[in-house]
Parts: structure tokens; C-alpha cells; sequence
């Protein structure tokens, strides 16, 4: 890495992640019982590049931004997920959530500010119903909480669900436990329109923490009655891990539980980032969800963190989240395949479908290192004839890029700001990035909500798509051909 006095725009510069040689892809996947490894790879190319100024926003000539939206007290805490219907955006930020307007996508206002702490307040919407993550232990149920040890019994952490039928005055209606709290959760439509289910994922349990006892190998089923929502609960908690799951390493997690599930109800599939495994799910029944295929990369792998499917439903893209999001993995040091996305192939059919890794992409261009940076929250841009995502790299900004040969993936476009200081680690940057209806959309953990424009002769059939609603790690599908 080079640091110039003098801010200078950064040069796009693709770096091919899997060339010939660089990765065996032919490694054998077990059966779901066991995890399959992934081989050891060869050195790659090293990152060079000018590093921008501090708040530098530097961009590929294909993508800028339209709009900023900053953090105002009381919602100034860290800013997490985004959902999305109509003409709103729904933010998640540690201390409540933010309703957006984005009918003019150049300039969104704010709609609602809702107080409500309870980190990580990730989000998801469907019809009149707004569901809100609370994994951090908590006085009690309310919005007015304060924070309490996991080691006593009272403590609350679980689902809160608010009716947003008015989006200017949001109401909260209904809370339900959860084992070890709710880190994030995915939306998953019933066989009919009278259910919707939530997949609970949490981890980290402890002996002396009552409601997180080890060992959490499982996840919790929420039932949701669309007519009658304040019945909802917890109908199943089942365990994905009968025979223990990773046991940890040096590098890599163990696995105590998921981090994030992403579904897909058109295929009944799902694809669960467990922190040392990655598994694959038969999700036909929603209440009895089936591990059928369990991956595993103790070579380059620390934390599996989400998943994203191509709209095929043949692909799947694991994250890892190396140092938890708050270290500065973007550099040469750290290298290309640590970090990074994983992109597997699915082949055979039913219970026999397998995945078989292909090789990794991370971004091809080195950050500071007071600069957090590493692989998360990303979403599908439905492109006719081709497999492309946007992808948040915290600092490291926004990432579009090409996994249609999944053994060759390469980046497209990118968008970023400089450091937040050029003198220490200082955690912000982008924690999603989603494709909504012919825009990018970022919540920024500091700077708040920014909207950017992708405007490539690759991504234009993109627009002839639209969405009444979007849950990312619900994940819709879209025409192709």
C-alpha cells in the first residue's frame, strides 16, 4: 500500500481472483452428515494501488452516488440493515430504525425515527408488519430497556414486531423470546398467504447465561399469523447440527448456532452461514427445515457470515467475516482469499444436491489499515442472462461484480470514501448494500443513507425488473432467461 499526502482518485484495477492454477475446484463434497474442505490455495497477485484521502469519495466512472442522508440523534448509533416496499426504505439502526421516503430517489426524506435500542435491530417488512432483531440482553421487552446481563434470568432478548400500516407513526405490538436473542432473522413466506415464518439465528452460548445454554446448534421457528399477529411464537427450534458442528480452529469460529440465514421460497431452498459451516436447506416444510448438503473451509475461512443464491438457484455466496467486521483485512498482508466471498456450484437434485466450491473474489484494491474491511451484506441485481451483486466491504465501500463464471468472478464497479481517520482504526462504513428498483442503497454505520446510481451496458435489463416489496435474505426471483 502506498499513503499520498495528496488525495488522487484510486484506479480501477480488476485483479483475477481464480486463474488457472490459483485453486483446485474439483474438491470432493461429503455427504451433509460431514463438511467438505476446501484445498489450500496458491499465492495471488499482491494489491496495488493509491488509498484515498480521508472522506475521499472515489468511484469507477459507472457508478456514483445521488444522495447522503446523515445520522441524527437519537438514532446516531451504529446503522445496520435495510428492507425495503413501495417507495420506502426501512434502515436499521442500533438504537431503533429510520423509515425512508425514496420516491425520488435523489432525495430521500425521512418518514419515521423510532426509538427503540436493541442492537442489531436488523429489520424486515412484510404488508403492515416490521420485525426488529434485538441480540443484545436487555432490561425487559420495551423500548425503554436499558441493558442488563445475559446471566439474569429476567433479561429479554428476542423479536419485536411493530405495525407500520401508517409509516409516519409505526406502533409496536407484539415481542417474542428467543434463545440466546435474535442476531439477525429471515423472513420466509407460508405455503399460503395466512403465515409468515421468522428463522431465527443467534449463537455464542454460555453456561451461565439461563436462556443461552450450550449446546446452541440449532434455530428458533417463529409462527406468524397474519390475522392475528399478537399470537405469534415460537413453534419449532430445530437442531442443524446433531453431530456437532465445526469445533473451531486457530482461524476459524466453531460453530455455536447461525450467523444468517438467506431463503429462497420459490425453490424451497435455503443456505445457512453458520460461523464454521456452511449448510444447504431443504425448506418445502417451513415449520422442519432439512439440512441436505454441509460445506466447510478451514484453510481461509474464520467466520461464515451470509449467503446469496444466483437467481438460477445452481450458485451460492458465502461471506466470511474475518475479525468480525472490525479489522482491517483489505490489505496485502492479509491477502485475496481471506475475507472474501466463497462461490459454490449447486448440482444434483433434491436430497443428493451438493455444493462444490469454485473460487473466491474479494476487492481488488487495498485499504488503509485504519480501515475496517472485509466481505458483508450484498444482494443479487436481477440481470437478465447473468449472475452480478452489489456487496457492502465496510470501508471498503461498494462492489459490483460478475460471478457468471463462478470460477472466474471479477468486479465491475465500485464506490467508496476514504478512511474515517488516517491516524487510528476507526469501525464505520458501508454494513449493506442492496439493488432496489434501479438503485443502489447503503446504510452507512456513521454516515448515514447513501443512494447511488449504476448506469453499465452489463446491468441495464436490471431496471425491467421491479419489487413491491424486498427482503434481501428473503430472496425473490426475478425473469431469465
Amino acid at each position: 500500500m502506498i499513503r499520498l499526502h495528496k488525495p488522487r482518485l484510486r484506479q480501477l484495477r480488476i485483479v483475477a481472483l481464480a486463474t488457472t492454477g490459483l485453486l483446485v475446484a474439483s474438491a470432493l463434497v461429503a455427504p451433509a452428515s460431514n463438511a467438505q474442505t476446501v484445498p489450500q490455495a496458491a499465492p495471488a497477485p499482491a494489491l496495488t494501488n493509491t488509498i484515498p484521502g480521508v472522506d475521499e469519495i472515489v468511484s469507477s466512472p459507472n457508478l456514483r452516488q445521488i444522495a447522503n442522508v446523515p445520522k441524527v440523534a437519537p438514532l446516531d448509533a451504529t446503522n445496520s440493515d435495510i428492507a425495503f416496499q413501495g417507495k420506502y426504505a426501512f434502515a436499521g439502526n442500533y438504537n431503533g430504525f429510520v423509515i425512508y421516503d425514496i420516491s425520488r430517489p435523489s432525495a430521500p426524506t425521512v418518514k419515521a425515527r423510532v426509538l427503540c435500542p436493541g442492537s442489531q435491530n436488523d429489520i424486515s417488512v412484510h404488508g403492515d408488519l416490521l420485525f426488529l432483531s434485538t441480540d443484545s440482553s436487555r432490561s425487559d421487552d420495551s423500548c425503554n430497556s436499558t441493558a442488563q446481563g445475559a446471566d439474569v434470568k429476567g433479561s429479554w432478548e428476542g423479536i419485536k414486531v411493530f405495525d407500520i400500516k401508517d409509516k409516519a407513526n409505526p406502533r409496536y405490538i407484539k415481542s417474542v423470546e428467543t434463545a440466546c436473542g435474535s442476531h439477525t432473522h429471515t423472513l420466509v413466506p407460508g405455503k399460503n398467504n395466512k403465515t409468515v415464518y421468522l428463522y431465527v439465528s443467534s449463537y455464542s452460548p454460555r453456561a451461565e447465561f439461563p436462556d443461552c445454554q450450550p449446546p446452541h446448534d440449532s434455530i428458533s421457528i417463529i409462527k406468524v399469523p397474519l390475522k392475528k399477529t399478537t399470537d405469534a411464537a415460537v413453534i419449532a427450534a430445530p437442531n442443524l447440527f446433531p453431530d456437532g458442528g465445526f469445533p473451531g480452529s486457530e482461524t476459524g469460529s466453531a460453530t455455536t448456532g447461525c450467523h444468517d440465514i438467506t431463503v429462497y421460497p420459490a425453490k424451497d431452498l435455503a443456505a445457512g452461514a453458520c460461523m464454521g459451516d456452511g449448510i444447504l436447506l431443504d425448506i418445502k416444510n417451513r415449520e422442519a427445515p432439512r439440512v441436505i448438503n454441509r460445506v466447510r473451509d478451514e484453510v481461509n475461512f474464520a467466520f461464515w457470515h451470509s449467503a446469496t443464491f444466483n437467481n438460477a438457484g445452481t450458485k451460492v455466496i458465502f461471506t466470511d467475516e474475518l475479525g468480525g467486521g472490525g479489522a482491517a483485512t483489505c490489505n496485502e498482508a492479509v491477502g485475496p482469499n481471506r475475507g472474501a466471498d466463497a462461490i459454490y456450484d449447486i448440482s444434483g437434485r433434491g436430497n443428493a444436491r451438493k455444493m462444490t466450491f469454485r473460487s473466491y473474489y474479494k476487492i481488488p484494491r487495498a485499504n488503509a489499515d485504519t480501515e475496517n474491511c472485509v466481505a458483508h451484506n450484498g444482494s443479487l441485481i436481477p440481470v437478465l442472462g447473468k449472475d452480478i451483486m452489489v456487496q457492502a466491504w465496510y470501508q471498503g465501500g461498494i462492489s459490483v461484480w460478475d460471478f457468471t463464471d463462478s470460477a472466474n468472478p471479477k468486479e465491475i464497479a465500485f464506490w467508496e470514501r476514504g478512511p474515517l481517520s488516517a491516524d487510528r482504526p476507526v469501525g464505520g462504513g458501508t454494513w449493506s448494500a442492496y439493488y432496489y428498483n434501479g438503485h443502489i442503497y447503503s446504510n452507512d454505520m456513521v454516515k448515514g443513507l447513501d443512494v447511488l446510481e449504476l448506469n453499465d451496458w452489463r446491468t441495464w435489463t436490471a431496471k425491467l425488473t421491479r419489487y413491491q416489496e424486498l427482503n434481501v435474505q428473503t430472496q425473490p426471483s426475478y425473469l431469465g432467461w
